[in-house]
């Protein structure tokens, strides 16, 4: 008898689209538990630019990460000084889906990182190549300017499909193209999938979405951002892939006397707004995502019915 894959439920899609909101209301109708694939809601103690939803309070059993009533694999556990990879992330992800399978519940990965997604998606084949300190310390005094354009000398190829804003990405695509002598996209590879999957996409109108983005910047804001940046600050160095992320980068500027806060501010919602449409245009690329309004929570829960019950 020909063994059938199990049934995943994928949330996809910009930041600030509403995606949390959605995955709960699905994890409740359906008996599902949650797993991170938002690549900064990974590490501990950065909470308010990573937009990370805060833990039910009083309701949390050691190593559980609960956001109302609804339980979440893979988020906040990783210190923000420790080195953590693609392939770290899918075989954590796939060893939490493993678990909430066997307890009868319904996977359901939630973020807007696409390799995170496509590694389990598509059963990526991340390529084997191991760190290189000295080649990566070569790089410290280089901008991201100066590496995108290395990379696009050596690598071509990987440039069209990486973020190319995210330093560490990009890092390691060069740590890859140089160690290897092969193009980094070259060596990821797909297998055979282990999940039958649905990707259901939450799109918002271009200027919805823009607005959302701003004013929840506004709330990070008011809720002590530039508090939470400075104690980082005192205890991580901001060129690390954790620090240097969208938000703390630009907050670690104003503190460190390069621009005001206002400055910081704006640059902050510029840099999110650009990620946001990249991560459209990632995502628009697969034809099997279905995409929705994040309000229509009934449309939602029909597709997942229908995907469940075939």
């Amino acid at each position: 008898m020909k063994n059938t894959p199990p049934k995943v439920i994928f949330i996809v899609g910009p930041t600030a689209s509403g995606k949390t909101v959605l995955s709960i209301l699905l994890s409740k109708k359906f008996n599902g538990e949650i797993v991170n694939a938002d690549s900064r809601q990974v590490y501990k103690e950065m909470d308010i630019a990573t937009a990370k939803p805060p833990k039910d309070p009083g309701k949390q059993k050691k190593g559980e990460y609960i956001f109302q009533g609804s339980v979440h694999h893979l988020m906040d556990f990783v210190k923000p000084s420790e080195r953590f990879t693609l392939s770290d992330y899918k075989e954590k992800a796939n060893l939490a889906i493993a678990d909430i399978l066997t307890r009868g519940k319904l996977p359901i990965v939630v973020g807007g990182t696409g390799l995170y997604i496509w590694s389990l998606v598509d059963n990526l084949d991340i390529p084997k190549v191991e760190p290189n300190n000295k080649l990566r310390n070569s790089f410290d005094t280089k901008s991201l300017e100066e590496l995108v354009k290395l990379l696009k000398n050596i690598d071509p190829e990987t440039v069209k499909k990486i973020d190319i804003q995210n330093r560490r990405r990009v890092l390691r695509a060069l740590e890859v193209a140089i160690s290897s002598g092969e193009s980094f996209v070259s060596q990821t590879t797909k297998s055979l999938p282990i999940y039958d999957s649905l990707q259901i996409g939450t799109k918002c109108d271009r200027k919805k979405l823009y607005q959302l983005i701003n004013s929840r910047i506004d709330e990070q804001i008011k809720d002590g951002l530039v508090e939470e940046t400075k104690r980082l600050s005192e205890r991580y160095r901001f060129d690390l892939p954790s620090m240097s992320s969208i938000g703390y980068k630009q907050i670690g500027s104003y503190l460190r006397g390069d621009i005001t806060l206002e400055e910081a501010v704006e640059v902050f919602k510029r840099d999110t707004r650009r990620y946001a449409k990249r991560q459209e245009t990632w995502f628009k690329r697969d034809k099997r995502i279905v995409w929705i309004s994040p309000e229509d929570f009934l449309g939602a829960q029909n597709i997942v019915k229908t995907f469940l019950d075939k």
